[in-house]
C-alpha cells in the first residue's frame, strides 16, 4: 500500500517530527495531489500540520489559472490552508538570459523558500523522477553523488514520495476517485527529461517491468554508500585540515582524498571538475602545482596539499582565470561578457535564421560532460574542431586568425573531458549539434 511506503520512508529518513508544519508544493498534477493526500491522511499519525502552496508560473494563460483554481477547490474540500503566488517567468527568463525551464525552477524555489520559513517544504518528486535524474546525471558524467539521485532531505525540503512509482501514485488517486490536472508541456519531448520519461523509461520497462521499483533499492544502496564516503571524508577533514592546507591526506584512499579536495575548493567558492580533481590528486601524491582560478593554486608536497596564492606562473605572463560557467551573464574579463542560454533545438536552421544578425555559437547541451568551467587561455591549449579528424594547437590558430588586441581576453570553456569552446576559433567536434539534438547551449560574447 502506497501510504504505508510513504510513512516508512518518512520515518527512515527522519523527515518529520511531531508538531512540524508541512507546506506541500501543489501544482495540481497527479504527484502533488497524491503528496497532499498522503500528508493529510498521515497528519494525525505523524502529529503534524499540513498546508498547501501553489506557484502560478503564468506561462499557459487560462490553463495556468485553471490549475490554480483546481488546487484552491481541492484544499477547500480537504480543509487545508492554501496559498497561491504568481510569478512572471518569461520576464525573468529574458532579463537573465535563462531558458524558460530554468527560470521557472529558480523562481519556484525562491517562492518555496520564502513561504516555508520555520516549516518543512514537501515536494512531490517520486521514484520515476529519481531514476530519470540518475540517468540524466549518468549521461552527462557523474560520480557517486550523482548516482545517489535526489536527496530525500535537504535543508528544510523533504521528498516523501521518492520510494513510490508513478503507477502507484495513479492507483492511489484512483482508489480515492480523485482527479488531477495535466500540464500540457509535460506531454512533449522538447526537454531532455521528458525524452527520458517518454522514451528511455519505457525501454527499460521492456527489459524489466519492475525497473522503477528496482531502482528504488539500488539508489538507496548508492545513497548509503555515498553517506559512508561523506562520513569518512568528515573524519579525514577533521584530522588533516589546517586552514586551507590538508596534511597527511596521502594516508587515505583516492575516493576520500578527492572528496576532501573537492570540499576544500567548494568552501572557497572555487570551480572543480572530475578532471581537475584527478589532477589535484596526482599533485598531492607526486608533488607539484596546478592552477585553480586566477592566482590561486593547489600545491602538493610530501602527502599534503594546500591552496596558495602565486603572483606569477611559468610559460605565460598572464595569470589563468577560471570560474564556473553559469547560464546567464558571465564575466571573467573587464569590458567583456559571455552570455549563455539554453534553447530548444528542434530546428537548427530556424534558430540560425532568427539570429542571423548576431554572432553566436551553438553547442549540444546534452553532449557536455559534467561540470563546465569558463576560463582564459592556457599554455598548451588544444582543441579538436568540428569537421576535423585531428587535434589543433590553439596557439597556432590564434596567431593565424585572431587580432593581437583581443588575444589576452579570449574566452574558453572546458568540461570534464577537455576544451569544448574557443572564442574566435570554434567548438569541439564532440559537442556539435546534429539532427538528434534536443537542447543547445547558445553562447554570445559582447565586448564593450
Amino acid at each position: 500500500m502506497m501510504l504505508t511506503k510513504v510513512y516508512k520512508f518518512i520515518i527512515e529518513n527522519n523527515m518529520l517530527s511531531a508538531g512540524d508544519t508541512v507546506v506541500c508544493g501543489l501544482s495540481g498534477g497527479a504527484d502533488s495531489v497524491a503528496l497532499l493526500y498522503s500528508m493529510v491522511e498521515l497528519k494525525e499519525k505523524l502529529g503534524i500540520n499540513v498546508e498547501a502552496l501553489h506557484v502560478n508560473h503564468c506561462l499557459r494563460g487560462a490553463e495556468s489559472d485553471g490549475d490554480e483554481a483546481f488546487c484552491r477547490r481541492l484544499c477547500s474540500r480537504l480543509a487545508i490552508p492554501f496559498s497561491a503566488v504568481s510569478c512572471d517567468v518569461r520576464a525573468y527568463s529574458e532579463k537573465n538570459s535563462l531558458s524558460t525551464e530554468e527560470a521557472a525552477r529558480i523562481l519556484r524555489y525562491d517562492i518555496f523558500k520564502d513561504c516555508s520559513r520555520g516549516k518543512k517544504l514537501a515536494t512531490a518528486h517520486n521514484a520515476n523522477d529519481n531514476l530519470e535524474t540518475v540517468i540524466l546525471n549518468l549521461a552527462r558524467g557523474t560520480g557517486v553523488k550523482g548516482l545517489a539521485g535526489i536527496p530525500p532531505v535537504r535543508d528544510n525540503i523533504i521528498r516523501p514520495l521518492l520510494s513510490v512509482s508513478r503507477n502507484e501514485i495513479e492507483e492511489f488517486l484512483s482508489e480515492r476517485s480523485q482527479p488531477y490536472v495535466t500540464d500540457s508541456t509535460n506531454l512533449s519531448d522538447d526537454y531532455t527529461r521528458n525524452m527520458i520519461r517518454h522514451k528511455i523509461l519505457p525501454l527499460l520497462n521492456e527489459i524489466n517491468s519492475s525497473s522503477v521499483e528496482t531502482s528504488v533499492r539500488s539508489i538507496k544502496t548508492i545513497r548509503e554508500e555515498n553517506a559512508f564516503i561523506d562520513s569518512s571524508a568528515d573524519e579525514a577533514m577533521s584530522r588533516c585540515r589546517f586552514g586551507n592546507r590538508l596534511e597527511g591526506l596521502d594516508a587515505y584512499p583516492p575516493v576520500i582524498r578527492k572528496r576532501c579536495i573537492s570540499r576544500l575548493l567548494a568552501e572557497n567558492d572555487l570551480p572543480y571538475s572530475h578532471k581537475r580533481l584527478e589532477e589535484a590528486d596526482l599533485t598531492l601524491m607526486n608533488n607539484g602545482k596546478i592552477n585553480i582560478s586566477g592566482n590561486l593554486y593547489l600545491s602538493g608536497s610530501n602527502g599534503s596539499i594546500e591552496l596558495v596564492t602565486i603572483d606569477s606562473i611559468s610559460h605565460s605572463s598572464e595569470l589563468n582565470i577560471e570560474a564556473p560557467l553559469k547560464i546567464g551573464i558571465n564575466r571573467i574579463f573587464e569590458n567583456c561578457e559571455l552570455i549563455c542560454e539554453i534553447v530548444e533545438c528542434d530546428n537548427l536552421k530556424k534558430i540560425e535564421a532568427v539570429h542571423k544578425k548576431s554572432t553566436f555559437y551553438l553547442l549540444d547541451y546534452d553532449k557536455i560532460n559534467g561540470r563546465t568551467v569558463l576560463r582564459s587561455r592556457k599554455f598548451g591549449d588544444k582543441i579538436r574542431l568540428s569537421g576535423r579528424n585531428f587535434t589543433s594547437s590553439v596557439k597556432k590558430l590564434i596567431n593565424e586568425t585572431i587580432d593581437a588586441g583581443i588575444r589576452p581576453t579570449l574566452h574558453f570553456i572546458e568540461d570534464e573531458s577537455g576544451t569544448i569552446f574557443a572564442e574566435g576559433i570554434g567548438i569541439a567536434d564532440r559537442v556539435v549539434p546534429d539532427n538528434n539534438t534536443v537542447r543547445c547551449l547558445k553562447i554570445i560574447i559582447k565586448r564593450h
